[in-house]
């Protein structure tokens, strides 16, 4: 997940031409996939595939800051950054509330569209690891990219798990219990985030180069 983007080692990635153009090919998918989980998320009522969405919007914003980062000032990625992380804070209390809410409707969500639409995420984050995978090595930029999409494919079975034993059960706690540890991570990541980027902010040589 978002939360799991830390520092690997691996050889030297190759230029800066390509990796942009992965990272945007990346993006695009990351951020699809986003606007499909929210669609599936609201009809199916499942709190999960909300929960993976939001891994989905951090990826992307993730990307987007590692595209600014190629080009921009310190400053504005880290306000980049800083932006990523209160959205990502925000999204992740709205998806908190929604499964707290479940526990009190007992609605249960409908599992063939969790099945699929988890599956079309597996996809999309095993898809995003390969094109990114030559670009593991070298600044933590770029091998945070990769990690984020190479990591988030656990979130993606855990969605699986849930839509399997929702189906099973006929019980909406799995579903709940997964949104509820996405959630929480997110949260996590977004604080870790929003930090890191202010106490750059605050930095005299990153102000200076404002």
């Amino acid at each position: 997940m978002s939360a799991c983007c830390e520092h690997d080692h691996g050889p030297v990635a190759v230029s800066d031409h390509v990796f942009r153009r992965a990272l945007w090919i990346a993006l695009v998918i990351n951020a699809s996939m986003f606007v499909i989980e929210v669609a599936a998320g609201l009809f199916s009522g499942s709190a999960a595939l909300k929960a993976d969405a939001l891994d989905f919007f951090g990826d992307a914003s993730n990307f987007a800051v590692s595209l600014a980062a190629l080009s921009l000032a310190g400053a504005w990625t880290s306000r980049a950054a800083l932006l990523k992380g209160a959205t990502m804070g925000a999204f992740g209390l709205y998806i908190l509330g929604d499964a707290a809410a479940k526990i009190f409707t007992g609605a249960v969500p409908e599992p063939a569209t969790m099945g699929i639409v988890g599956c079309l995420a597996l996809a999309a984050n095993v898809g995003s690891a390969v094109i990114l995978y030559r670009h593991r090595g070298g600044d933590a930029n770029r091998r945070s990219a990769w990690l984020c999409s190479r990591n988030d494919a656990i979130g993606n079975v855990a969605v699986l798990v849930a839509a399997a034993t929702v189906s099973l059960t006929g019980s909406a706690w799995p579903d709940i219990v997964v949104a509820a540890i996405m959630a929480g991570l997110e949260l996590t990541s977004a604080r870790a985030i929003v930090r890191h980027a202010w106490a750059e902010l605050r930095r005299p040589q990153v102000a200076a180069a404002d």
